[in-house]
């Protein structure tokens, strides 16, 4: 189930960005740090523990998400690029594996596995002394 982020959560912040902007790029805080405090946010308490226990380097040791966007020169384009990427942490904190079912192997299987078994033994066993 998606949880919905709230904008009040999320704390965003201009800098310079390192990448292109030819003569702007030394003028203009075109890149933006995206700040989410996961102990104060309203995710349910299971995803936050998730996300506390996670050794991701955005997640600091306070358990606040930093991501910094700076692919694109726009302020608004970056800002969209590091609220999808929050969303898809959080999504993959959300996303539960189904529990696995055991099965047995087939009957068809145990044959292949014995029949390699004897061969590999009778191979091995025909590299012995050879008594004249």
């Amino acid at each position: 189930m998606p949880h919905a982020l709230l904008l009040r959560e999320v704390e965003f912040s201009a800098i310079r960005s390192q990448g292109p902007g030819g003569q702007n790029v030394n003028k203009v805080s075109s890149a933006v740090h995206l700040r989410f405090d996961i102990r104060r946010s309203s995710l349910p308490q299971a995803v936050k523990d998730k996300l506390l226990q996670w050794d991701d380097q955005r997640i600091t040791k306070d358990g606040v998400v930093v991501i910094k966007a700076q692919t694109s020169r726009s302020r608004d384009q970056n800002k969209a690029e590091a609220l999808a990427r929050l969303e898809e942490l959080i999504a993959a904190a959300t996303f539960e594996h189904p529990p696995r079912r055991a099965t047995k192997p087939t009957y068809a299987s145990k044959q292949r596995r014995l029949e390699g078994k004897s061969l590999r033994s009778s191979i091995k066993s025909g590299r012995g002394k050879v008594f004249a």
